[in-house]
């Protein structure tokens, strides 16, 4: 048993580009006495852990599951009594889509200290390292921000209802479904809304095809795009702000 308090933090690790990281959260890294970190990270963030920290991936690549979520939970809290601070270090927000609010109340119940360092979503920063504003007047008021997948496996409802809507719309973890998205929209005569699709966004492979409902299943074959990607639906998606380079311009300063 560690002699430290047995605690947990939460840390949302950004959307890919190793700068769109908090201060806060590179001081829970610094803290840390294990780290627990998911597939999304960006794996530099690592180099701010001590040396003495006990390093452990737990994420997913493709289909395979380093550990199921139930033993993840079950390795917090083991490592915790025994080591003190764990940082728990997930891709984009922790609180969005990505189970933080799910760990801490399970471990909660074991005596841990519980924090969170909200990170920048990748819902948000992605479309906007491609000029994408998920609103602007007279193009959009509002935008959903929904899972493609849920835990059965299925596309989420709530897609139907955001076709729907003159929202933004947009989809994580959809590229799946990418033809049943389509075949919504289709039926709501979307089939001109302008979509696009940013995969690995915010990293120097960042990999973009930008089309209509009816043409970007052929635009994701021509461009080869596939997972981890983020979906992009609405009129927004044509009034692109035009940018330099952002990774470029930050790194020469």
């Amino acid at each position: 048993m560690s002699l430290k308090p047995p605690k947990l933090t939460v840390v949302g690790a950004g959307p890919g580009d190793v700068d769109l990281i908090t201060l806060k959260a590179i001081k829970a890294i610094e803290s840390a006495d294990v780290i627990l970190y998911d597939a999304l990270i960006n794996e530099d963030l690592l180099k701010y852990a001590s040396s003495e920290a006990e390093l452990i991936f737990v994420g997913k690549r493709k289909g395979c599951y380093a550990f199921q979520q139930e033993q993840i939970n079950e390795l917090i809290v083991s490592k915790a009594k025994s080591s003190g601070h764990v940082v728990r270090l997930k891709g984009g927000d922790p609180f969005i889509f990505g189970r933080g609010a799910e760990e801490i109340d399970y471990v909660r119940q074991f005596g841990l200290e519980t924090f969170v360092v909200p990170g920048i979503s990748s819902a948000l920063a992605v479309p906007a390292y491609q000029g994408i504003p998920l609103t602007k007047r007279n193009a959009s008021e509002s935008f959903w921000v929904i899972t493609g997948t849920t835990k059965k496996h299925q596309l989420s409802s709530d897609v139907i209802l955001a076709a729907k809507s003159t929202a933004t719309v947009v989809i994580l973890m959809g590229m799946s479904k990418l033809s049943e998205i389509v075949r919504i929209f289709s039926e709501e005569n979307k089939q001109d809304t302008p979509i696009a699709i940013i995969q690995n966004g915010t990293r120097e492979d960042e990999n973009v095809g930008i089309g209509t409902i009816e043409t970007i299943v052929d635009i994701v074959t021509e461009k080869e795009l596939a997972n981890p990607a983020i979906i992009v639906i609405g009129d927004v998606v044509e009034e692109r702000a035009v940018l330099t380079s952002i990774c470029k311009e930050v790194n020469t300063i």
